[in-house]
């Protein structure tokens, strides 16, 4: 792939995910006028700084220097054998595609439950996510998504987010909206009204625990949500720019802490 395209593949990856080159720059360890000339073709990325850069992206190394997106619809082919190779092929993609399934139809329940609310913009939506995820795991010792999220200023930031969204967006599900919320510009997403609710993915259990989360949360503003995330130990154990581990809610504060545990 030339330095041009691999330039704009990464500028368009990028904006789609509302990332800054401030932001990115900081991550790669450079200052932003060198992060710059990458996204103008100007200056060439080491290794290290591609992979990072796949990593944020949540897009597989060889698909980002290929500029690829990682995300694909489910297809299903019945009545036909295939070779080993393109069944084990099927095998590497069907955790990841099972785990967009799980995450829009999160997204869009949220949205069509609580997504016309004046507080309700991205940075909620965020937060809503990686608390519904990982109080999940604290209380079952399971995943409901088990969706990627990252450490960045403003909390936990769910990486598949900008490629899901942007997928609905095109497929009339959602409108992207921007608006202020006391003076702060905010992006919000509202339900296509003609669009049908399905959360066949998720089970009563999941339905229940989303709702739960819904009512002690959704009338938080982008503010107070985003420094409750900044109290919960997996974020707070995690180096900036970097994943957050599911198992850390096991040492969570008392502020975070959403399971009774056994006095020792």
């Amino acid at each position: 792939m030339s330095k041009t395209m691999l330039a704009k593949f990464i500028q368009e990856q990028r904006k789609k995910r509302n990332m800054t080159q401030e932001f990115l720059a900081s991550a790669l360890k450079i200052s932003r006028p060198t992060y710059m000339q990458i996204e103008q073709g100007k200056r060439d990325l080491t290794i290290t700084e591609a992979k990072k850069l796949a990593e944020i992206f949540d897009i597989p190394f060889e698909n980002f220097l290929e500029g690829k997106e990682d995300i694909k619809t489910v297809v299903q082919i019945e009545g036909k054998k295939r070779q080993k190779q393109e069944v084990e092929s099927e095998i590497r993609i069907s955790v990841p595609q099972e785990k967009a399934e799980k995450f829009e139809q999160t997204l869009m329940y949220i949205l069509a439950k609580i997504g016309g609310k004046p507080n309700i913009g991205q940075t909620v939506l965020y937060k809503l996510l990686y608390f519904i995820d990982f109080d999940y795991y604290e209380k079952f010792e399971e995943q409901l998504i088990g969706a990627k999220y990252i450490k960045n200023h403003y909390g936990p930031t769910p990486v598949m987010f900008a490629k899901i969204m942007d997928r609905m967006e095109k497929e009339g599900k959602v409108e992207k909206i921007k608006s202020k919320f006391y003076k702060h510009d905010q992006t919000k997403y509202l339900v296509n009204p003609n669009e049908s609710l399905d959360v066949s993915a998720l089970s009563a259990q999941e339905l229940v625990h989303i709702d739960w989360e819904i009512d002690r949360l959704g009338d938080l503003t982008a503010t107070q949500i985003s420094a409750l995330s900044h109290l919960d130990t997996p974020w707070v154990a995690a180096k900036d720019r970097e994943p957050l581990e599911y198992e850390h809610v096991f040492y969570r504060p008392e502020e975070t802490s959403v399971r009774e545990y056994d006095e020792l």
